[in-house]
């Protein structure tokens, strides 16, 4: 499906980001229980999506190896999952364009209009300031 036909936080995008991901590189995920990137991966991983930690202060979090970069990661993944303030938000956009990620997801409050954009007109299926957790909860997927 092209992009132009699946706009932005569009509940056909959201649906079809939900479906066809299983493997999610979650940027920003930390080892805190307390801090909304591990619930919501938790909650993931607990859903039958395989996460991959993405954080170079984080060795391993939820039984799975964190890598430093997107990049760095050896295996193929199906979405970016994003959990970094806005202005940070561009640059793990980027990388996951370069890389080939077929869609990025940006959390609660991060927005990235520019980025976004960027996303979409390299193809990718684009979700900005939703959370994954209530997204897939609302569908019931």
């Amino acid at each position: 499906m092209s992009s132009e036909s699946m706009p932005i936080n569009s509940p056909e995008t959201i649906e079809e980001v939900l479906k066809s991901s299983r493997t999610i590189a979650v940027v920003g995920l930390s080892s805190n229980p307390m801090r909304p990137s591990y619930g919501v991966a938790r909650y993931l991983q607990q859903m039958g999506y395989r996460i991959i930690p993405v954080n170079p202060n984080e060795s391993q979090v939820l039984g799975e190896r964190a890598w430093p970069t997107l990049a760095a990661v050896p295996e193929p993944f199906d979405l970016v999952n994003i959990f970094r303030r806005s202005e940070e938000a561009g640059h793990h956009v980027d990388e996951a364009i370069r890389i080939g990620a077929r869609a990025v997801w940006m959390q609660d409050d991060v927005i990235d209009e520019a980025a976004a954009q960027r996303a979409v007109d390299a193809g990718l299926l684009v979700v900005m300031d939703r959370c994954m957790l209530r997204e897939h909860m609302r569908m019931g997927k």
